[in-house]
């Protein structure tokens, strides 16, 4: 579910942000990966919906602190393309092809994206989650639980697009660090996001 399958950075480790972004978050990605269990081949849709609130609650806080930065730097948001990058609605959308309503209470306190550099830290996990998305999607459509009448379409948003989004960001991202940008708070800041995702994620718990 989280970042992860991009080619291998051309620049070493140590000077590469996306690298470095990678390694940093291999542990939080891995136990994101594991506490929703969303390639279960007996998953089934009670537990699909318990995952999709949790998801859509916190990618509606997430994406709040995104906006929040995008009104004060429309240029930067614009070079990114956030406008086109919100998912929010999708996992409703999923909520309500299920049956489900969307949960309209509690949601994951993040901390505030205080600028670019934050935000492209924030879009790291966000944005990675599309990569093992389009798997996830193509298991979900296989499952016998959902029947052949549910489409599920915040997994996998960009569709055919998705490499040129991934690509995208990460070549903005290199670009914001080459030109003084700091690294270290884009790590910081997906490690961050990491971090408050597993642990919003894991009342779920892990599939038996």
């Amino acid at each position: 579910m989280g970042a992860g399958g991009e080619p291998s950075p051309r620049h070493g480790a140590d000077t590469d942000v996306l690298a470095r972004l990678r390694t940093a978050t291999a542990v939080e990605h891995e136990q994101v990966e594991y506490t929703l269990g969303l390639m279960d081949p007996q998953l089934g849709r009670d537990r699909l919906v318990a995952v999709l609130t949790r998801l859509h609650t916190f990618w509606t806080a997430a994406e709040a602190g995104l906006n929040a930065w995008a009104r004060r730097s429309p240029g930067d948001a614009g070079t990114v393309a956030w406008s086109r990058r919100r998912r929010a609605h999708l996992f409703a959308e999923d909520l309500r092809a299920l049956g489900a309503e969307p949960d309209a209470g509690a949601r994951p306190e993040l901390p505030a994206v205080e600028d670019t550099d934050q935000a492209l830290g924030r879009l790291y996990v966000l944005e990675g989650s599309t990569l093992g998305g389009t798997f996830i999607a193509r298991h979900l459509a296989t499952l016998p639980a959902l029947g052949p009448d549910v489409r599920l379409g915040a997994f996998s948003p960009y569709g055919a697009e998705t490499g040129a989004m991934w690509h995208a960001y990460r070549r903005v991202t290199r670009e914001r660090v080459a030109a003084g940008g700091d690294a270290d708070r884009v790590v910081a800041a997906a490690r961050a996001t990491f971090t408050a995702l597993a642990a919003w994620c894991t009342p779920v718990g892990a599939p038996a």
